[in-house]
């Protein structure tokens, strides 16, 4: 007997170190993984204008131009500039907040530094300024939380940041976003929270928490949604539902209204469903939940019914099993693109012939026969979301034989110049695109 167990306990050794030195590489094929190898881009070959950033695998519109400004980085996802033009990006697998500077004004980031560590996955970055404080917000996997900021010195003045909304830490789909926009309730959500509560705050903290799971009905009204909460965290509540991941959203220029990025399910094929990208609008009397619902996971797309999903029992009675009662997407995108960053194009200088077209940043597939993804794409678009012109933006991540790949897009972010700011988290670098 003894002899079986230590035989046993053996064989999972032997297995778990194999795993580990492949990278897990039997494990992923048994699941589907298929994330063509990372090659480091300065291999890649260059053109004679970007030989010095080695660029010239990138596919660029005509009259840009392509830089990076930081690299090193480890897995950078969010980008915000401070009020003295400093980059906070959020190195969420390991744990830190870094903050660039460009003190020689030379357009690169050379100076680096740790802006606070030790952290829980911090992904979502946003500034607010209440009364005389700046305060930097952080959304870590089980908590928004917020620190004074001193603007001059582009310092935290308290290392102990004060938890403004608990968040669930368990499951899948571990970031979490925050933006801050307008208020759209026009009517009390909570009896008695007016006017003590904060539903009638006018500025809103927005709070995307992804699934737990592929497909599942979850136990909490805080996964697979968009919350909201006031800038000091007196309440937490729920935005909009049925939103599997929506890793990224921002704001329509001229209507304010929030626009979701939104990854489908996994295990229908290489087709389906298509990801998405949703208009988040307030709820009015008509939806009975207080919550407009975007259909995950009964649903996906244009109100189709997910047919594989059936589960024994429905305790949950604010998911509604019937697609009529969903919001279909504006924007329908090629399964497995998993949508990231998005961004409207603001900036005067680009032409404004560009001027509030949507740009998408696709990372790419991870379970797909074929890769696609690894790029940005241009969408003209209505303020109501219809589509009336789509093409390629930024291309070239994904080699031609689609075995390699030399980078994953991530956020989208205008900077104070007027530049567009890339972050790849595969190749640890900050890229910035403007025109010549």
């Amino acid at each position: 007997m003894k002899k079986a167990i230590l035989g046993f306990i053996l064989f999972v050794l032997v297995i778990a170190v194999y795993s580990f030195w492949t990278d897990f590489g039997l494990v992923k094929r048994l699941i589907g993984y298929n994330v063509p190898e990372t090659t480091d881009p300065s291999i890649a070959k260059p053109d004679i204008d970007d030989e010095e950033d080695g660029l010239g695998f990138l596919n660029v519109p005509e009259g840009f131009r392509i830089s990076i400004v930081a690299k090193g980085l480890d897995s950078p996802r969010v980008i915000v500039f401070d009020s003295n033009n400093r980059m906070l990006v959020s190195e969420t697998k390991a744990g830190r907040v870094t903050m660039l500077e460009d003190k020689d004004k030379n357009g690169t980031f050379e100076n680096k530094s740790t802006l606070i560590e030790n952290l829980i996955s911090p992904h979502g970055l946003a500034f607010f300024v209440e009364g005389r404080t700046t305060y930097l917000y952080i959304a870590e996997t089980h908590q928004v939380a917020r620190y004074a900021y001193d603007d001059n010195t582009g310092t935290l003045i308290e290392k102990i940041g004060a938890n403004i909304a608990t968040l669930p830490k368990d499951g899948g789909h571990f970031t979490r976003t925050i933006l801050f926009g307008p208020n759209w309730r026009d009517r009390d959500l909570v009896k008695g929270t007016f006017p003590i509560g904060g539903f009638y705050s006018n500025d809103k903290l927005y709070i995307s928490v992804g699934s737990s799971c592929n497909v599942c009905i979850e136990t909490t009204w805080k996964r697979a949604a968009i919350l909201e909460s006031d800038p000091q965290g007196t309440f937490t509540g729920e935005f909009a539902g049925g939103l599997r991941n929506s890793v990224f959203f921002t704001f329509h220029p001229d209507t304010h209204e929030i626009w979701a990025t939104d990854m489908g399910r996994d295990e229908l094929g290489d087709n389906l469903p298509p990801d998405e990208v949703n208009i988040v609008k307030v709820a009015g009397p008509e939806h009975k939940f207080g919550a407009r619902r975007f259909g995950w996971p009964f649903c996906y797309g244009n109100k189709i019914k997910d047919e594989t999903f059936k589960p024994e029992k429905i305790e949950r009675t604010d998911i509604p099993t019937d697609c009529s009662q969903t919001d279909a997407p504006v924007i329908e995108l090629p399964a497995h693109s998993a949508p990231l960053g998005l961004a409207f194009i603001n900036s005067d200088k680009w032409s404004s012939q560009w001027k509030n077209d949507l740009l998408v940043a696709y990372h790419g597939s991870w379970n797909r026969t074929e890769p696609t993804g690894y790029k940005i794409v241009r969408f003209k678009v209505d303020e109501n979301g219809k589509v009336s012109e789509t093409s390629d933006f930024i291309t070239g991540w994904l080699s031609q034989n689609k075995k390699k790949t030399y980078g994953r897009p991530v956020d989208l972010k205008f900077g104070p110049d007027g530049a567009l700011y890339i972050s790849d988290d595969a190749g640890g670098i900050i890229y910035k695109l403007e025109p010549k």
